[in-house]
């Protein structure tokens, strides 16, 4: 199936989602003082994020993004299609994280994710949505890749 991006459908329910169906997301461009606003938040204020030279020594061309914004700025990117605005319950978590490729200032990216799984919960007005989820840079390179886990509200309930 296609991406979908500016048509995306919102606020689907457990009902709605069909499998294999793929997304993309908007661009957004990763920058130094992102960077650095996730370290303060973060309390990770290791060198590799903050100080070119050191990255440069530790041979990447410049600073690195944590694999944690990576992570992060996915969930994010994924939230600007609007897809579960009023129906997610919650997130269950995130499996298989993989940090592929540095992340670097300067670097544009979006995710790719598509439905790979689903179920009913056990508790009848929700059930279990599972994404396989990519974190790519301009080029394709693939920066991350993870699982997540949505809990979603049922049609009707």
């Amino acid at each position: 199936m296609a991406p979908m991006t500016a048509m995306s459908p919102q606020d689907l329910h457990f009902e709605d989602v069909v499998l294999g169906e793929t997304f993309v997301t908007p661009a957004h461009t990763v920058t130094d003082e992102a960077i650095t606003r996730f370290a303060d938040v973060t309390l990770d204020h290791s060198s590799l994020h903050l100080d070119d030279a050191l990255a440069r020594s530790m041979g990447f061309p410049r600073r690195i993004a944590h694999g944690l914004y990576g992570l992060s700025l996915m969930e994010g990117l994924k939230s600007k299609l609007r897809l579960y605005d009023q129906t997610s319950i919650a997130s269950l978590g995130w499996d298989r994280v993989r940090f592929r490729a540095p992340i670097l200032s300067g670097d544009t990216v979006r995710v790719r994710f598509a439905f790979v799984s689903k179920r009913e919960s056990s508790k009848p007005d929700r059930g279990v949505v599972i994404e396989a989820a990519t974190l790519e840079r301009q080029d394709g390179t693939v920066l991350v890749e993870a699982e997540h886990a949505t809990l979603l509200r049922r049609r009707g309930t």
